[in-house]
């Protein structure tokens, strides 16, 4: 009988132990997250928040979607007194709306993206330079994206470090010029 319990016991044990060690050596990072989370970062979609054309795309976006709104709730609201021509018109009108709002919304994420890339460019060496130094320092045998990882705890998470370090190394940069 004892032997029954001892089983179970030493499965649990050993269970509860492997995660401890599996830790050892094993770290998670955003590297997405940690690029875009910089002063450069920021400051370069600040700026192109400040540019013409994209500015002028966001309040193009926001009015068409404001027109469209109105048309849906006055179709809506009204849509026992209107004619069926007149359904049949707003209908298309709120369609139409939409497809531009689509189209300007696609220029909008495409310079987003285009903007991104051009970050993680600029920031590539260092970040392959930060993210040497940070396996060296902590003993990392192996990195994990934190996309391909379901759970992790926080302290395995080297993201922060890595944003940090990213922004000390810029300031530097700045600095030497």
């Amino acid at each position: 009988m004892k032997h029954l319990l001892f089983i179970p016991l030493l499965v649990a044990s050993l269970l509860a132990a492997i995660p401890a060690l599996a830790m050892e050596g094993v770290a998670v990072i955003d590297m997405r997250n940690a690029v875009l989370a910089t002063q450069v970062a920021q400051d370069a979609f600040k700026a192109l928040e400040e540019e013409a054309d994209y500015a002028a795309n966001i309040e193009r976006a926001t009015v068409l979607q404001t027109e469209r709104q109105s048309l849906a709730e006055t179709l809506q609201k009204d849509a026992e007194t209107l004619s069926q021509e007149e359904i049949a018109d707003m209908q298309r009108d709120i369609q139409e709306k939409g497809k531009d709002i689509e189209f300007i919304v696609g220029k909008i994420q495409a310079k987003q993206s285009e903007t991104a890339d051009k970050i993680f460019r600029d920031l590539n060496p260092s970040l392959q330079k930060i993210l040497s130094e940070l396996i060296a320092a902590k003993e990392v045998k192996m990195l994990l994206g934190r996309e391909n990882v379901l759970f992790a705890d926080t302290s395995l998470d080297l993201t922060d470090d890595v944003t940090s370090m990213l922004d000390v190394a810029a300031a530097e940069g700045k600095d030497n010029e």
